[in-house]
C-alpha cells in the first residue's frame, strides 16, 4: 500500500473503535505519559495515525473528519507527510483545538482522549469549554491506537546510566533532603514527578531511552521524610549498584505499580504536590478521586536542576572547549569545499554528517543534543528545518549556509549555530547579516539586576533589526541542561512568556536571527551562562560569561554599520577563540582559524 492508503487504513480503525465505545471524536497528542518535549519511538503516535513527524501537533479524528493541528515551523512537512485527501490542516495557536472540536459536535457528543497523555490543566480546560456546550471528555484506559499498532516498537532495554558525583558535583541524597525541607516547611507529604529531565537530576542518573535526551524514563514521588519511590523499567538496572549510588532511602518499583501507590496515597489523605501544567491528568485524578489533597506547584526540581553548580559547569566548559574543536575542523573543512569546487553528490545532509563525524571523534560524545539543522539558501528562511523531512537541498547553488547543531557530552550539552559564506552573497545580506550580530552582540554585554527575567532583556538583542524595520518570530533565548535537555526551563529569553528572574548558574542561549522566505535565513547562537558580576555596583547585578568560542564568519559583516564598541568586541571575541583553540588545533584547520580571527 501507498502512503495514502497505509494512513486511511489505520484512521479506519481508530473509527472503528471509536463507534464501539460510542465516542463521536478521539484527540491524539504529541505526547508520551511525561509530557516532555522529546518522546520515545512506542510513543509516537501522533505520527502512526497522520504520517506527521513534527515534534509538535494534535490531530483529532472524528467518524466523518479528520483534522491535524501544527504550528508555523511545520506547515510544509505537515502538508507532505500527512495527507490532505483525510486531513484538514489548522494552525495549533490560531485555531485551538478545543474550541475548534466543539464547533464541529452536536449536544450529547462524547470525545474519547488519553488521560495519560494530556495535563491536569489541559483536562480541565477541556472539560469545563466541553461542559458548556453539552458534550462529555471520556477517559479512556486503552488507547484506540495502541489496539491496532502492530508494529509498535519495543519500549528501549538501554542500561541505565549512574551519573557519578565527579560529573554531577552533588549527592542525590543532598538534592533529595533540599527539596524535602521545603516540603515539610509548607507541610506537603509528598511531591510527584514525572518529569524525566527532572528525575534523573535529581536521583543522579542518565539513560538512553529517547534519542536526543539522555535519559532513562521513568516517575517519581518524593516524602517529606526524604525517601522516595522509584518507578521504573527495573531490567535497565543492577540493583545492588543502584542502591549504593543512591542509597537507602529510595526504593524500586514495577512502572507498571504507580497506580496503586497513587492511589495508596490518596487512601492516607495525604497532601501531594504535583505540577498541573507537567504531570499528566491520570496522576492526579487517580491520587484525587482515592481522597488525597492535590497542592499545585511547579515541578519543585527546575530551579534547582537550571542553576548549575560548579562542577556542572566546569564540564559544560570542557564540553563546549572540545565542540568548539570539531566545530572550527568543520567549518574549515567546509570552505576548503568551496575552494576546490568539488560540489558533486555534497547536500545538506552530506554537510551534516560531516560535522557529526568532527564530533564523534572527541572524547566523551554521546550524540546530538538535537537534529542538526543544515540549511542552504532557501531553507535557511524556515528557522527549524530538517533535511531529513524531504530531498536536502544541493550544495554550491547558495551564498549563504546556515548550520545549528550541538552534542550530548557526558559533562555537558552543547548548542552552537553559524551562519556561514559558501557563495556569492549581496550586500543587503550582509546588512542583514551584521545587525543580528549587533543584536548578539548587545545581549552578550547586558549588565541587569537581579531579579530581571529574560522577557526584560529580549529587546537588547532586537533593537539593531527593530531600528531598521525587521524582526524575528522566535525566542532569542532557552536553557540547556548539563549533559540533559537542550532545552530546559524555567528560564528563557523571549518577547513572551516565561517571568522567571534569570539567577547565576542558569545557562542559555543566545542566538538573534532573521529569515527572508524563499531566500535566506541568518541566525548567530552562543551559549551563555549567568553569573555575578563583580564591578561596583549600587546594587547586585548579573551578567553572561560565554561557554561558547567559535568564530563567526566576518566574511558576511558590513563594517560601515559597526559602533567602535561593536567592533571591539568582535575582535577580543576572535583573540580569546584563537588563544583558547590553537594549542587544540594542526595544519590546515590550525591556518584556517588564524585567518578566521583574523582583526576587522
Amino acid at each position: 500500500m501507498n502512503t495514502l492508503e497505509i494512513i486511511a487504513e489505520r484512521v479506519r480503525l481508530v473509527r472503528e473503535t471509536l463507534r464501539e465505545q460510542e465516542l463521536d471524536a478521539f484527540i491524539v497528542p504529541h505526547d508520551d505519559d511525561h509530557l516532555g518535549e522529546y518522546i520515545p519511538a512506542e510513543a509516537e503516535r501522533l505520527a502512526w495515525v497522520t504520517g506527521f513527524t513534527g515534534s509538535a501537533g494534535l490531530a483529532i479524528v472524528l467518524q466523518e473528519r479528520a483534522a491535524l493541528f501544527i504550528d508555523g515551523r511545520y506547515t510544509v512537512q505537515a502538508r507532505h507527510q500527512a495527507p490532505g485527501e483525510i486531513f484538514e490542516y489548522h494552525h495549533l495557536i490560531e485555531t485551538p483545538h478545543v474550541a475548534w472540536l466543539a464547533d464541529q459536535l452536536e449536544r450529547g457528543s462524547r470525545v474519547g482522549f488519553d488521560p495519560r497523555l494530556h495535563s491536569l490543566n489541559w483536562y480541565r480546560d477541556a472539560h469545563a469549554l466541553l461542559a458548556e456546550r453539552g458534550i462529555e471528555l471520556v477517559a479512556l484506559d486503552v488507547n484506540p491506537i495502541d489496539r491496532h499498532w502492530q508494529d509498535r516498537p519495543a519500549p528501549s532495554k538501554a542500561p541505565m546510566i549512574l551519573y557519578g558525583e565527579v560529573l554531577a558535583g552533588e549527592p542525590s541524597s543532598a538534592k533529595r533532603e533540599r527539596i524535602a525541607a521545603d516540603l515539610r516547611k509548607r507541610g506537603i507529604d509528598a511531591v510527584l514527578l514525572t518529569q524525566a529531565e527532572s528525575i534523573n537530576w535529581l536521583l543522579n542518573l542518565r539513560g538512553r531511552d529517547i534519542e536526543r535526551l539522555p535519559v532513562v524514563l521513568g516517575f517519581a514521588v518524593l516524602y517529606a521524610n526524604s525517601t522516595l519511590d522509584f518507578f521504573v523499567d527495573t531490567d535497565k538496572l543492577e540493583c545492588f549498584a543502584f542502591t549504593q549510588h543512591v542509597g537507602n532511602d529510595v526504593s524500586l518499583h514495577p512502572i507498571d505499580n504507580l497506580g496503586d501507590v497513587l492511589k495508596r496515597l490518596g487512601e492516607d489523605h495525604l497532601k501531594v504536590q504535583a505540577d498541573p501544567a507537567t504531570a499528566n491528568a491520570w496522576s492526579q485524578l487517580v491520587m484525587e478521586s482515592a481522597g488525597a489533597t492535590l497542592v499545585a506547584a511547579q515541578d519543585p526540581t527546575l530551579r534547582l536542576k537550571a542553576c548549575k553548580n560548579a562542577t556542572e559547569l566546569a564540564g559544560m566548559q570542557a564540553a563546549h572547549q572540545r565542540d568548539a574543536v570539531a566545530m572550527v575542523r568543520f567549518l574549515a573543512w567546509l570552505d576548503r569545499l568551496v575552494e576546490s569546487g568539488e560540489f558533486a553528490g555534497v547536500d545538506e545532509g552530506t554537510l551534516a554528517d560531516q560535522l557529526e563525524a568532527f564530533r564523534g571523534e572527541l572524547e566523551h560524545y554521546v550524540e546530538p543534543s538535537f537534529d542538526t539543522i543544515s540549511a542552504l539558501g532557501p531553507n535557511a528562511a524556515m528557522c527549524h528545518y530538517r533535511h531529513t523531512n524531504g530531498t536536502p537541498r544541493a550544495f554550491g547553488q547558495d551564498g549563504i549556509y546556515l548550520v545549528d547543531s550541538g552534542g550530548q557530552y557526558l559533562d555537558g550539552t552543547t548548542d552552537i549555530t553559524r551562519t556561514v559564506k559558501v557563495g556569492e552573497v549581496n550586500d543587503e545580506q550582509k546588512a542583514m547579516f551584521t545587525r543580528v550580530m549587533q543584536g548578539h552582540i548587545a545581549l552578550d554585554q547586558a549588565r541587569f539586576p537581579r531579579g530581571t527575567a529574560g522577557i526584560q532583556l529580549d529587546v537588547l538583542a532586537r533593537q539593531p533589526l527593530w531600528q531598521a524595520g525587521f524582526n524575528y518570530d522566535h525566542g532569542t533565548g532557552h536553557g540547556v541542561g548539563h549533559f540533559l535537555s537542550v532545552h530546559e526551563g524555567p528560564q528563557r529569553i523571549a518577547a513572551k512568556g516565561s517571568m522567571e528572574p534569570l539567577q547565576p548558574g542558569m545557562v542559555l542561549s543566545n542566538e538573534p536571527g532573521y529569515y527572508r522566505e524563499n531566500a535566506f535565513g541568518i541566525r548567530c547562537e552562543n551559549l551563555v551562562v549567568v553569573r555575578e558580576d563583580q564591578e561596583q555596583s549600587e546594587i547586585p547585578m548579573l551578567r553572561f560569561d560565554r561557554l561558547t568560542y567559535v568564530p563567526f564568519d566576518t566574511r558576511l559583516i558590513d563594517r560601515s554599520l559597526l559602533s567602535p564598541a561593536e567592533f571591539r568586541w568582535i575582535n577580543e571575541y576572535h583573540a580569546e577563540v584563537r588563544r583558547r583553540l590553537s594549542p587544540l588545533l594542526e595544519g590546515d584547520d590550525l591556518a584556517w582559524l588564524e585567518q578566521a580571527t583574523e582583526l576587522l
